[in-house]
């Protein structure tokens, strides 16, 4: 099979990894030959890396690199059979580039959009052929990660999806089929782990450590919201949660924090900056959370149940099925457990007594329980048991 990614930065040189393992024969396209000879290096210390480890030998890393070619020519790309874009988050700039594209590649070629956030019907409206068009959403990095997101636009034929599912599958990858609606499965449900945890210090109830803490010793998450934020960098996280909030016409359950558009502008932007809600400098020491285990348990109570409430809407609207909900969050994200089995083992009843206490203390919308957990909690059913 032939493939082409557009854009050659840390996620399109990671879908490239993938598909060049899978033997899949890729041409790796961006504009800057800087960019390409970068990713070309990148690459070779990925798998020399990875022969150390063990994990691969001399002859499948020549393999791999034998399955890849770097242009700079957007028609050097026609014979491919699935073209995957990887650029920048700009709806008018990805449009262009798939109407150029259309006019090189055969008219069953699947055009394909690595988009986290932006609407497939609208980057679908700039083809001639909008039926060819889908979203391939992979997550950072790309090889390691086991989740794809795809996600049919409207317009987007039923053989188009099932070709798309069938090779992402071929790649060893978990498919999870989303609706196309604002931060499809993933960049929706998680807003609360930051969104909350934001929230909860603004209100000066923790800092940016204890919060962290408490998440890590109660939840099992592996990393803190603050410690995620600083990794994946705030102005990007921020553009995200901004950007969802407008597209679900600045639902209160999205809103931005001003203390994370302050970071943000100030160039405090986590470890890629140097500095972020974390000190990344040379000698810099963190600081110690206020090891409070039941400040702890205050916290992740509250963000716990705010991201299976957003779990519980996403599944009541018909975003993914519950198991690809779940699937999502653990393989996407890597969360200890999927929200919905959580929501089981907590107590559906638990949940919606903890969203109430929210929304009587605060009478806020952000606080409003999904009308689905009202309704399982009245029926004593769960989702999964």
């Amino acid at each position: 099979m032939n493939i082409g990614i557009i854009g050659s930065g840390t996620m399109g040189s990671g879908i490239a990894q993938v598909a060049a393992t899978a033997n899949c024969k890729v041409k790796l396209y961006d504009t800057n030959q800087a960019a390409l000879d970068k990713a070309k290096a990148s690459l070779e210390k990925i798998l020399n890396r990875l022969i150390e480890k063990g994990r691969i030998d001399s002859d499948e890393k020549n393999r791999i690199q034998g399955n890849i070619s770097y242009v700079d020519n957007l028609k050097d790309l026609s014979d491919s059979n699935l073209t995957i874009e990887a650029i920048i988050e700009n709806l008018d700039i990805k449009q262009k580039v798939f109407s150029e594209l259309e006019g090189y590649v055969s008219a069953d070629c699947i055009i394909a959009s690595n988009t986290s956030s932006l609407s497939i019907a609208s980057i679908a409206a700039s083809l001639k052929k909008p039926e060819r068009c889908i979203g391939i959403h992979f997550f950072n990095p790309a090889p390691l990660m086991k989740l794809v997101e795809v996600i049919p636009a409207i317009q987007t034929s039923k053989d188009v999806l099932e070709k798309s599912i069938q090779t992402i599958k071929d790649w060893k990858k978990t498919v999870a089929v989303a609706k196309d609606t604002p931060g499809f499965i993933v960049n929706r449900v998680a807003r609360p782990f930051y969104g909350e945890s934001l929230r909860i210090y603004e209100e000066g109830i923790a800092d940016f450590a204890t919060i962290d803490w408490s998440l890590k010793t109660i939840g099992g998450f592996r990393m803190g919201p603050f410690e995620l934020m600083d990794f994946i960098g705030n102005d990007v996280n921020y553009i995200v949660t901004e950007t969802v909030f407008t597209a679900f016409y600045f639902d209160p359950r999205y809103k931005p924090a001003f203390t994370q558009k302050r970071f943000a502008e100030a160039g405090y932007l986590g470890r890629k900056s140097g500095k972020g809600y974390y000190d990344y400098s040379e000698g810099a020491t963190k600081p110690n959370p206020k090891e409070d285990k039941a400040l702890a348990e205050k916290i992740f109570n509250r963000v716990i149940v705010m991201l299976i409430n957003e779990a519980a809407d996403a599944l009541f609207l018909n975003i993914a099925s519950a198991e690809d909900i779940d699937n999502a969050m653990t393989k996407g994200v890597n969360y200890p457990k999927g929200l919905l089995a959580w929501a089981d083992e907590i107590g559906i009843d638990k949940c919606v007594d903890a969203l109430d206490r929210l929304y009587n203390e605060y009478h806020e919308d952000r606080y409003r329980c999904s009308p689905l957990l009202r309704k399982m909690n009245r029926e004593n059913r769960t989702f999964f048991n």
